[in-house]
């Protein structure tokens, strides 16, 4: 299966960070482990708690929407929005459009047998 790698992890205009780092290397692992091949990374500067005024997640959204990828990979929930009344609705959309939401921090994904947000 398909998969895109989000990563929302440094504050703009700061230099890559260790969490990012993490992110990156979790995220690789964890399609790696699971046997999905990830088709993009791509990056937004942490901050922003709407994930639809982030350039970075409307690809993501793009992507579930044409049919591109069955899986959204990201470290944790904070990354999409630290706001769960922002975060659950992008869970809902991109279920609708057949992509899965998966936490690829080793805690995250233990918990929810495989990381699936859903």
């Amino acid at each position: 299966m398909d998969a895109v790698l989000y990563v929302c992890a440094t504050r703009s205009g700061q230099p890559l960070g260790l969490a990012e780092q993490r992110a990156v290397e979790e995220g690789h692992s964890f399609a790696e482990k699971h046997g999905l091949r990830i088709k993009a990374q791509i990056s937004d500067p942490y901050g922003e708690p709407n994930p639809c005024r982030r350039s970075g997640w409307l690809r993501v959204r793009e992507m579930a929407e044409r049919g591109e990828i069955g899986a959204v990979l990201t470290r944790w929930p904070n990354a999409v929005s630290p706001v769960s009344e922002l975060r659950n609705p992008e869970l809902d959309y991109l279920g609708r459009h057949g992509a899965q939401l998966f936490f690829t921090w080793a805690p995250l994904s233990a918990v929810a047998g495989g990381g699936g947000a859903r």
